[in-house]
């Protein structure tokens, strides 16, 4: 073949012999046996500054030193558009018996294109790019780009140090979800870079009180469609958005408005892609020889061999990476219940049981333990968090006490129990009550974030509004509730990027976010009661410092399914009597007033949130700003308090500083009988109140489908 113009893409490749002789012995080893011991033994925790491509001067000369595992290749050489993609022009050594192939190029500098020309023991010849390539270029190249090391100054000193500190389990955690390259794009369409979009995604969860951004894959993937889950380069951010050190802004500008950064991160499977890690060195390298193990026959994709030593390392030392050299606050671990499991998504005879019989993937548990140990015991605050839908034990248990060792679960279970109950008609749902209370009964068995997340908004699932019953007002009503819901019960808490807009479509990757619907004052106001939720939830701790404990949640009142109201208390776990707040969620379209409820402490309460305030779009149905318990004994306290339950809302009240109430923290002794909840007849219980100023008009007949408020401008069956 003729050897490639030099401006030739790098996908045009010459085979020929070298024209100038090249001999990597010239130069002394880059790696040394220490290197080389751990890395076979799956211990060395960092591994990318001994395998890729690393500028620098070995005996006296510039250049690049290249270094690549193919345990079963004839022979590698690294190609270029120095050599002019001449394969063998740079042959590399072997290093004993370590698999690895090593050599140092004088001349190569940093922004080089190259890839690897390996041989293989049955004569063929396979490009590949660097598996550690720290940048890559866009299709339809895929080549590895040389990069120096890095010289970023970074100003997140303060943000590190008090993460180190800060024990995340006792932390408020509220996820903002976002995919890069759909956030927001410029005005022809076209993606923005890291360093647009980091000051105005700061500013954007800052304002809505989130805590953290989690960001779907940024490591470089050749198909957008995927949303980054079918990774091609592991330690590179993808290169659509800037090169490392952009990405590196992004994290540092995040961190300085105060926002944490969480990563999804994919060890469970990579894609065929074959110049990737697909058969590197023309054998099962990364994955398994045998296709029930190593393929994974939903998804297309290949699944990593978890018991080899160097798969391990590549994959620990990768999750390592990310941290240390990028700053990330946490990994999401994308799809662990299908590593978890040797018959995921398998009929039978598709796989093979383990060497004890049965269908659990032994090395993947093993591999996920040493993930976390490594992890967590270098990095304390830095969190791992577990894509896990099914009911395997202890995933968040300590490694010590047969645990994966993650420090927090998707609840799937919730998520899904969850949109179930909201999809159903408020007409219907006295017969759903039990969808929504019923993840309480595992709630403490792992410690869980509850997500929202993009799954839930794509493929014809349609988007959160739309999932809602009833006419917009109803819809965003319901919305509203749910996001309420989300975030005051116990767990920390997941929505993806735009649930604040209320979209009615579905998520698109190719376009941005339909920004132009806060011109609707319904959609602004949905935004508006995020922000305000978003406050709240911040500045109490009695909704996230006791999440994962049963002392931080007590139901007031969980079963009055017959009018669709929920109750429960949120406390901090201090034991302070003061410290809780009361959550009141009322699940039909009418208002509810004169609605007793117990309370464990006697006193004033005030209101902190309102769901229906016409600034959220609400009905504005009248509330009482203050309310101050009486002697009746209701739902198992000595004390209650009756308020008004706006239509489809949330009520969130607090109780009011500065007093100093007689206080009963716990449940009434038995010889007090908990009375079923009804709704009390206006006049009949008139505890002292201080009111709001709007007129208050009657309440709706059961049935009809919304307060008809002047506010409310919204017709019956208006599409969204």
């Amino acid at each position: 073949m003729t050897p490639a113009a030099p401006n030739a893409t790098s996908s045009d490749l010459a085979v020929s012999a070298p024209r100038v002789a090249y001999d990597a012995s010239r130069f002394r080893p880059t790696l040394g046996d220490v290197d080389l011991h751990l890395f076979n033994e799956g211990r060395h925790l960092r591994l990318w500054e001994k395998l890729g491509a690393h500028p620098c001067r070995v005996d006296g000369e510039t250049g690049t030193a290249f270094a690549v595992w193919a345990p079963n290749a004839a022979q590698v050489s690294v190609i270029g558009d120095f050599n002019e993609w001449r394969a063998g022009a740079h042959p590399l050594r072997r290093l004993g018996g370590s698999g690895v192939f090593e050599g140092f190029i004088p001349g190569v500098g940093p922004g080089a294109l190259y890839k690897y020309a390996i041989d293989t023991r049955r004569g063929d010849l396979r490009v590949k790019t660097d598996p550690f390539a720290a940048k890559m270029e866009q299709a339809p190249g895929f080549a590895s780009i040389v990069q120096a090391r890095s010289d970023y100054a970074w100003q997140d000193g303060a943000w590190l140090a008090q993460r180190a500190d800060a024990d995340p389990l006792r932390e408020p955690m509220l996820v903002y979800e976002v995919h890069l390259g759909s956030w927001m794009r410029g005005p022809d369409g076209e993606p923005l870079g890291y360093r647009e979009i980091a000051p105005r995604l700061a500013d954007h969860v800052r304002r809505l009180g989130f805590t953290h951004v989690e960001l779907l894959p940024v490591q470089e993937h050749p198909f957008g469609g995927s949303w980054g889950y079918q990774v091609g380069g592991y330690f590179a951010p993808t290169s659509r958005y800037g090169s490392p050190d952009d990405f590196r802004y992004f994290v540092d500008v995040l961190h300085q408005h105060g926002i944490g950064v969480l990563l999804d991160w994919v060890p469970a499977h990579f894609p065929r892609d074959d110049w990737a890690l697909r058969r590197f060195d023309g054998t099962a390298c990364y994955e398994h020889e045998d296709p029930r193990l190593g393929d994974h026959p939903e998804w297309g994709t290949h699944i990593f061999n978890y018991g080899r030593h160097e798969v391990r390392n590549f994959l620990v030392a990768n999750a390592l990476y990310w941290i240390e050299m990028f700053h990330i606050d946490g990994l999401r671990v994308d799809a662990v219940a299908s590593m978890l499991y040797l018959d995921y998504g398998r009929e039978a005879g598709q796989w093979v049981r383990n060497r004890l019989g049965g269908r659990e993937n032994l090395d993947a548990v093993s591999f996920l333990r040493q993930l976390n140990q490594a992890v967590h015991s270098l990095h304390p605050g830095v969190v791992t968090i577990a894509e896990e839908s099914t009911a395997w034990p202890h995933v968040t248990a300590p490694i010590a006490e047969g645990g994966l060792g993650f420090t927090f679960k998707w609840n799937m279970g919730w998520m899904h129990d969850t949109l179930d109950y909201f999809r159903v008609d408020p007409f219907f749902r006295k017969g759903a009550h039990d969808k929504l209370t019923f993840a309480m009964m595992y709630e403490y068995s792992e410690r869980f974030v509850n997500p929202l997340s993009h799954d839930e908004v794509v493929h014809l699932k349609k988007s959160l509004l739309e999932k809602m019953p009833g006419d917009v007002w109803q819809k965003l009503a319901n919305l509203r509730a749910l996001i309420g819901y989300s975030v005051t019960r116990p767990g920390k808490s997941l929505f993806f990027m735009g649930t604040e807009l209320g979209s009615p479509h579905e998520w698109n990757h190719d376009v941005s976010l339909e920004w132009h619907l806060l011109d609707d004052p319904r959609r602004r106001g949905l935004l508006d009661y995020m922000e305000a939720l978003g406050a709240l939830y911040r500045a109490q701790p009695c909704f996230w410092q006791a999440d994962h404990e049963p002392r931080g949640f007590k139901w007031i009142d969980v079963a009055d399914r017959e009018q669709s109201v929920l109750s429960f208390v949120r406390a901090d776990g201090s034991g302070r009597p003061d410290a809780h707040a009361l959550v009141i969620l009322n699940l039909r379209p009418v208002p509810r007033p004169g609605y007793r409820l117990g309370a464990p402490m006697a006193g004033t309460y005030q209101l902190a949130l309102n769901s229906d305030e016409a600034q959220f779009g609400g009905s504005a149905y009248p509330v009482d700003s203050r309310v101050t318990t009486d002697n009746e004994p209701w739902h198992g306290y000595l004390q209650s308090l009756v308020v008004t339950l706006p239509p489809l809302g949330m009520l969130v009240l607090l109780p009011e500083p500065g007093t100093t109430p007689a206080v009963d923290t716990e449940p009434a002794p038995t010889l007090v009988k908990a009375r079923k909840t009804k709704a009390s007849k206006p006049g009949t219980s008139k505890p002292r109140t201080t009111k709001t100023k709007v007129a208050k008009p009657k309440a709706e007949k059961p049935g009809t489908t919304r307060p008809g408020t002047p506010r409310d401008t919204g017709k019956r069956g208006e599409k969204a």
